[in-house]
């Protein structure tokens, strides 16, 4: 069976003072002049409608103006030039929403510090009281300070502390009170 080739479609007759070259999207779609013209009449007021998505002027500024190049760009999609406009917004809408998705993405890649993490003036303060407790708990007799470091730092009960240190509990309370009374007065007479 013979192949039949279709046959090539005839050229559409040349229209008079069309350009060479041109075809009927260029003609419909918007034009170089038309988009300049939409550029000097509404950059302000794109400029406002960044402005209340953004919130810095140089971002605002770099939105519209990706917003006329990706709409020069696509001119010839854009059949009817009254909608010029609609399309610069709703481009400036969306480059502003992905501007936004980038600093969202941002912030959550940023370290962030832990949340029981002191400020460094926090840091200083605690390591001075830190410094005038050893130096209050060295002014200790041996004993008193044996019974505090072993009772709160070392988080031990009163009996643990007892057997411990081989002394009754009675005197790990006397010891341990008497020491607190001792370490109130010289953190007092050091503040």
């Amino acid at each position: 069976m013979p192949v039949i080739a279709p046959m090539p479609a005839a050229r559409p007759a040349r229209i008079p003072g069309q350009r060479d070259g041109a075809d009927e999207t260029e003609a419909a779609g918007t034009t170089v002049d038309h988009l300049t013209e939409t550029y000097r009449a509404h950059y302000r007021s794109l400029l406002g409608l960044a402005a209340l998505l953004l919130d810095d002027t140089a971002s605002c500024e770099d939105v519209v103006q990706e917003a006329f190049i990706r709409v020069h760009s696509a001119r010839k999609r854009v059949r009817d030039p009254q909608k010029t406009l609609a399309y610069l917004r709703q481009t400036v809408v969306n480059l502003s929403r992905s501007a936004l998705r980038r600093r969202i993405l941002g912030l959550k890649l940023l370290s962030k510090p832990m949340p029981d993490m002191a400020s460094a003036e926090e840091g200083a303060y605690d390591q001075l009281e830190r410094d005038s407790l050893i130096k209050a708990m060295k002014g200790l007799q041996r004993r008193q300070r044996e019974v505090l470091v072993l009772r709160y730092f070392a988080d031990m009960t009163e009996a643990q502390v007892a057997e411990t240190l081989g002394i009754s509990l009675g005197s790990v309370k006397a010891y341990g009170s008497r020491g607190i009374a001792a370490l109130r007065v010289a953190m007092e007479a050091s503040a």
